[in-house]
């Protein structure tokens, strides 16, 4: 549900339903009518990768509009900060591609239980 959701992550539940209408359309999430009802993933969380979630929610992430739009600017050619903010893209996009949503909960998982580890020390 998404007042347990949102409780859960500390955020509003406003919020949390302004995120979950694209991700719904989209097909990444799904909603379950009913007294029990809620949303859930549509698909397993190892085919969901981060890309997917930011770009849908977010739109494409762009550090400058030259980037992606060398034609805007006169000195796209030589500018070396222009290739800085492509290299940069290009890493951020490798490791949003290539993160899913099961890696995120085996990262949480495994922060949680060190935690709980370190306190029982």
């Amino acid at each position: 549900m998404l007042r347990e959701i949102a409780e859960r992550q500390g955020i509003s539940q406003r919020y949390l339903g302004q995120l979950i209408i694209p991700l719904t359309d989209a097909g990444l999430v799904r909603g379950i009518r009913g007294r029990r009802g809620g949303f859930m993933l549509a698909k397993p969380p190892e085919q969901i990768t981060l890309s997917e979630v930011i770009c849908i929610s977010e739109g494409k992430i762009s550090f400058e509009e030259c980037v992606d739009k060398p034609e805007i600017c006169g000195k796209s050619d030589s500018c070396v900060i222009r290739n800085i903010w492509s290299e940069t893209m290009e890493a951020v996009d490798k490791v949003l591609n290539s993160t899913t949503l099961q890696d995120l909960m085996d990262r949480q998982t495994g922060k949680e239980t060190a935690c709980l580890r370190q306190s029982q020390r």
